[in-house]
């Protein structure tokens, strides 16, 4: 029988230490060298490239998991804190207030938080504004005069205007705005709406193919984004040559301006890095490619200047609101009462 003597354990018990060191390296490094995962529902080329300027600053690997803003939002609540994902971008907020009522957030720090204004974040610090889109209503200029345009989204309801507007209503954009309808107006005006809407809207399965028909002569106007006709225009034009826009202004439901987000998963094994990526988009470099880019959103950082073709967000007079109070969830279910979902 062998006798091991105190040296000897304690020469064994180096000797573990040290091969357990030796294999934590190289995975600790692995993991470093993974980088982050963004759940990303903003603009796939909008968002690429955010990721390559901020790899090319940083040295940080970002890998992009792209999807809808309601898909990815399901997507996280039913993954918890099993969840893959460092980051998630949305286009638009109510995505973020689904994921955040799931208490998955990591508040962001001071720091981050005061990269954007106050009129473009929650409340409550766990997510920040990252981009911004407004309500518009694109019409066709050979049929409707600015004479003849609503004066509000909410005349839309009106049956003067049966069969002669169109939206996207399964899609996450519209169902932002009418979650801005339903914090400004309350259930009861936004199910009337919603009502009206069912009885007049044509509906088209995007908002680019909304645009299109506005343009092609289908309907006369549509709610849409803004960035969908500039976007157009900075190409040919040619779903767009007889369109023009249409603001409401005056703090009406339809020049709302809907927020994108982005927030930290509180399950990450990399917050360090994925704030810091959050907070370079919300920052100098990721607002200045807003700025040149092709995306046509505005940019939303504290003294960032948006694209110069875009009409100032100053200018628009949209309503306020604190976008933590936009309610997917409701919209839907009165949406789908109403027979549009």
């Amino acid at each position: 029988m062998k006798v091991f003597l105190p040296h000897r354990r304690a020469a064994l018990a180096g000797a573990v230490a040290l091969a357990t060191a030796l294999i934590a390296a190289p995975l600790a490094a692995q993991a470093e060298d993974a980088g982050i995962t963004v759940y990303n529902a903003q603009h796939e080329s909008l968002t690429k490239a955010w990721a390559e300027a901020f790899t090319k600053e940083t040295g940080i690997k970002v890998t992009l998991r792209n999807g809808g803003d309601t898909e990815l939002g399901n997507q996280l609540v039913q993954e918890g804190d099993k969840s893959p994902a460092d980051v998630f971008l949305t286009e638009n907020s109510p995505a973020m207030v689904l994921v955040d009522n799931a208490k998955l957030f990591a508040p962001l720090s001071t720091e981050t938080l005061a990269e954007v204004p106050e009129a473009f974040k929650p409340s409550h610090g766990r997510w920040i504004g990252i981009a911004a889109r407004t309500t518009v209503f694109a019409y066709n200029k050979t049929k409707l005069t600015e004479d003849k345009l609503p004066k509000s989204l909410l005349d839309l309801a009106d049956p003067a205007w049966k069969g002669h507007w169109g939206a996207a209503p399964a899609g996450a954009d519209f169902q932002a705005i009418v979650s801005a309808l339903l914090a400004l107006k309350g259930e009861e005006a936004t199910a009337t709406w919603l009502k009206g809407m069912k009885a007049n809207v044509k509906p088209f399965k995007k908002n680019g193919i909304a645009m299109k028909g506005v343009n092609d002569g289908e309907v006369e106007g549509a709610i849409i984004y803004q960035y969908y006709w500039f976007g157009d225009q900075a190409k040919t034009g040619e779903n767009s040559k007889n369109v023009a826009l249409h603001y409401f202004r005056n703090q009406d439901p339809g020049a709302f301006v809907s927020i994108s987000g982005g927030g930290v998963l509180a399950s990450s094994k990399h917050k360090k890095e994925a704030e810091a990526f959050v907070k370079w988009i919300a920052g100098k470099g990721g607002q200045e490619i807003l700025k040149t880019g092709t995306s046509f959103e505005y940019a939303v950082g504290k003294d960032a200047a948006s694209n110069p073709k875009l009409v100032p967000l100053a200018d628009l007079n949209a309503p306020k609101l604190d976008p933590a109070q936009l309610n997917s969830k409701k919209v839907s279910d009165l949406m789908t009462a109403a027979g549009l979902l």
